[in-house]
């Protein structure tokens, strides 16, 4: 019967896909490409039958065994890539970005760019307004690759010094190719989302033409707009942007204190440390201790020299001055129970010792002060330092032992 044919249908492409997953899992890429085969010839024959075709299923599926068999061509991938384009009209135009990628990805520039060219061209009917989100980023990345020959051109110019004609030829080639792109790169960065890559680029092609106002009107908005998604990095350029252009210390400080509450572990944070440091502010210096803490509590700053230079800098500071003891009680009082496992376990000590001497003197220090005389870590590595005739060692143990009532009134 019709309805039993049906369900047998039903049950065989199942199965089929079931055995292009598992091959696919497996890294089988040649047995999924079989079954593949077998999965689309076997639509062929009753797609009739079937009430939604599955169209975008055989592009990926499709995609991803062509990207991975080892003998396919690009001929072969162009190919399927085509018969997509017209099998599925609603996905026209994200199976021309996934292609346009793939071209990209194996230095076919000029092949990507005529592609985006021919896929902004696309009309058909109603689908057009519906893709209109589709075809805004095929237009931006229009705009991206002719910031790569704007980039180009300009390289060309300003390394090679060419003259004469040639010369003007390439600098209006370059301007063509800025105008295009800022118009394209301006458009995509107005809709709200996750734009680092086509904003990087609106604003260096704005810089190298001397607008600085409008690229920081854009670094602004990307930062600083409610109706965008939270972004470390848009603040990483903003910052970045105000450095270069040597805006106040204000300034940048306040990108960064955004950045920190944002992503605590940054690795601006040890500049954005440096400058509170250097304040003349309670309130900033106070921050810089809560930044240079927060930073060390995650494990890829355990070893970095800078970041327990920082700490150790300002807590001797602190701890010759007899002020704001309580700024590294409020610290050390939500560590005391992990830090000392984390970061001054005798084991520690002697890996530090071995690796990084300059590494091991500021663990010591900050040990010292936080756990007291008796704490393995400094105990360990002062003896060393001492034992090999190191002036800072010796120096260094007398400063904790005279300084040990601190440890005495923080824990």
């Amino acid at each position: 019967s019709s309805h039993e044919h049906k369900l047998n249908f039903r049950k065989s492409k199942e199965v089929c896909l079931s055995y292009i997953q598992d091959a696919m899992l497996q890294k089988q890429w040649k047995r999924a490409a079989e079954f593949l085969t077998f999965y689309v010839e076997s639509l062929e024959k009753d797609y009739s039958r079937e009430q939604v075709g599955p169209s975008e299923m055989i592009w990926r599926i499709g995609t991803e065994i062509l990207c991975h068999l080892s003998h396919s061509s690009m001929r072969e991938f162009n190919c399927f890539i085509e018969q997509m384009k017209t099998l599925g009209i609603k996905r026209y135009l994200k199976v021309c970005l996934e292609h346009v990628f793939h071209l990209l990805c194996n230095g076919q520039i000029d092949e990507a760019y005529q592609n985006l060219s021919l896929a902004e061209s696309w009309r058909f009917g109603e689908q057009t307004a519906i893709q209109d989100k589709e075809m805004k980023l095929i237009q931006a990345y229009r705009g991206l690759l002719d910031y790569y020959s704007w980039s180009k051109q300009k390289n060309i110019l300003l390394e090679h010094g060419l003259d004469g004609f040639v010369d003007l030829s390439v600098e209006q080639e370059m301007h063509s190719s800025f105008r295009k792109a800022a118009v394209n790169l301006k458009e995509i960065i107005k809709i709200p989302g996750v734009w680092d890559l086509f904003v990087k680029c609106y604003v260096d092609l704005l810089e190298f033409y001397g607008d600085h106002n409008e690229a920081h009107q854009v670094l602004n908005e990307y930062a600083y707009n409610s109706r965008f998604p939270a972004n470390p990095n848009a603040h990483v350029y903003l910052y970045q942007f105000l450095k270069r252009h040597g805006e106040p210390k204000k300034s940048l400080i306040s990108a960064l204190k955004i950045l920190h509450d944002i992503v605590p572990s940054h690795e601006l944070m040890i500049d954005f440390t440096t400058m509170l440091q250097k304040s003349k502010k309670r309130k900033k210096r106070r921050l810089g201790l809560e930044v240079i803490f927060a930073v060390l509590d995650y494990a890829g700053w355990k070893e970095n020299v800078k970041a327990w230079s920082c700490l150790a800098r300002q807590v001797k500071q602190i701890v010759i001055s007899e002020k704001h003891l309580d700024w590294i009680k409020q610290e050390w009082d939500c560590r005391k129970d992990w830090w000392p496992a984390f970061h001054f376990s005798r084991y520690l000590a002697k890996r530090n010792w071995q690796e990084n001497k300059s590494l091991s003197y500021e663990k010591a220090l900050v040990a010292g002060i936080l756990l007291g005389k008796d704490c393995k870590y400094f105990k360990y590595v002062s003896h060393q330092g001492c034992k090999a005739q190191v002036k800072r060692f010796r120096m260094l143990k007398k400063f904790v032992n005279r300084h040990n009532p601190v440890y005495l009134r923080i824990s």
